[in-house]
């Protein structure tokens, strides 16, 4: 919607509510309810403020140390929320109600690095000056619990029951036992401004996943924030919860697997040619980028303590960096024909932050390009068992250090970014590492 139709929806009642949103440093969305007449009168010219913590906090919203731009010591100011009225639109899941999504500036007016939005944007106008513009799709798994999600919390997350009791991979009888939920959330999100393209069962009890058409790299960056945060307001509402989290239980981890094509000026794909797997010189050099890329820029791909569990052999999880056509035992796996291929980054899960994901593709492709990386031999055959591959780190731990000794990183995003980032991985850690988990108690508390 634009802001003429917004205005007559305003004045016919129509419409009584306008989230302002902005996505944090966990991909979530935050920010603020206004009044449709405020936002318009107030909002629309100037902005509205936040305090800047939002990028500093951990996923609990605890203030930790170590952030340049926000601390106690500059007294957690302001930053500056300014919507982009491209995204603008209704939440047909929520009465009387649209949403806008925001850039952060800061109060003289400057974009705020940090923040993952920027982040992309950044990177996408670095692309744009080598005359390319990147498309994206993102795959978002989830599982689906008969529990609300305050009977999740009461029970401490254990002995939940999934939606599904059996593996309903593909299954339309399986999938037909929660189609009312799903239908929802794939007609909710298309009133949204969304095109959702089909919904189906996946491996763990409960797991669904519901895909949406690829779009230019922001685009679907913003549709999987709106998508993920609506589809738990949507649960939520019928009485059940769904989580996102990479790795839920023993069982296949959520995935979020992000399709990565690049196109020319005349909008035909870059990387389509008559080289190995019908690579352009291009299409290799971003490969090689991706591949030489990828451990250093795993903290963005896996960012949480849980991201790493899902990172086992057999599991449709990638651990060896390989790419292959149409191989789901490598990290990049070249999927379509023609004009529609394009390479699958098997590595995301599920609470990936899809703007400093794609923001890490559209860095590692640039690496490639414009240092003329040449392309590894595709690699056929099971890449579980390739001892001389490279592997995604098996720790976020692994992951922080090795992203804050990134030159590569450094050059890409910026000291900066790459200062925030890694506080971000270390506050993490030290949380995870203070924690006495269930695991513990179970083993030691009788028998130690």
């Amino acid at each position: 919607m634009d802001l003429e139709e917004l205005d007559v929806s305003v004045d016919n009642g129509s419409i009584d509510t306008v989230l302002l949103a902005l996505t944090d440093m966990q991909g979530r969305l935050q920010g603020k309810r206004l009044h449709g007449r405020f936002f318009l009168d107030e909002v629309v010219s100037g902005g509205s403020e936040g305090c800047n913590y939002l990028l500093a906090v951990d996923a609990d919203m605890n203030t930790v140390d170590g952030y340049e731009m926000s601390s106690w010591s500059t007294g957690y100011g302001d930053f500056v929320m300014k919507p982009d009225f491209s995204t603008l639109r209704r939440v047909p899941w929520q009465p009387g109600t649209a949403l806008v999504l925001a850039d952060l500036l800061d109060t003289a007016g400057q974009p705020v690095p940090p923040s993952p939005r920027q982040i992309l944007r950044r990177q996408l106008d670095r692309l744009a000056a080598h005359g390319l513009t990147a498309f994206a799709g993102t795959e978002l798994e989830f599982v689906l619990y008969r529990d609300s999600y305050e009977q999740a919390w009461d029970k401490g997350y254990r002995g939940l029951v999934p939606a599904n009791q059996y593996n309903v991979d593909y299954s339309l009888l399986g999938t037909a036992r929660v189609e009312p939920l799903l239908r929802r959330i794939r007609n909710e999100m298309y009133g949204a401004g969304l095109i959702p393209e089909s919904a189906k069962g996946e491996c763990n009890l409960g797991q669904h996943e519901i895909a949406f058409r690829y779009a230019d790299a922001l685009t679907s960056a913003d549709n999987h924030v709106i998508y993920k945060n609506g589809a738990k307001e949507i649960a939520a509402q019928e009485g059940m919860a769904l989580t996102f989290m990479a790795k839920p239980n023993e069982r296949e981890g959520n995935s979020c697997h992000i399709h990565f094509s690049l196109r020319d000026s005349s909008s035909r794909s870059a990387m389509l040619g008559d080289g190995p797997a019908h690579l352009s010189e291009t299409g290799q050099r971003v490969l090689a980028g991706l591949l030489a890329t990828m451990r250093e820029f795993s903290l963005l791909f896996a960012p949480n303590i849980n991201s790493y569990k899902r990172y086992q052999p057999g599991s449709f999880a990638p651990t060896a960096l390989r790419w292959g056509v149409d191989n789901r035992t490598c990290a990049l796996r070249i999927a379509g024909h023609g004009q529609g291929m394009r390479v699958e980054n098997r590595v995301p899960g599920g609470d990936v932050n899809p703007y400093l994901a794609i923001a890490a593709l559209v860095a590692g492709a640039l690496h490639g390009i414009e240092n003329e990386l040449p392309l590894e031999d595709e690699f056929a055959g099971n890449a579980y068992q390739d001892p001389s591959a490279g592997r995604v780190p098996g720790t976020l731990r692994e992951a922080t250090d090795l992203w804050a000794a990134s030159s590569v990183a450094e050059t890409a995003f910026g000291a900066d970014v790459v200062a925030h980032y890694a506080n971000m991985g270390r506050v993490e850690l030290a949380a995870y590492d203070a924690a006495v988990t269930d695991w513990e108690l179970r083993r030691g508390f009788e028998r130690l």
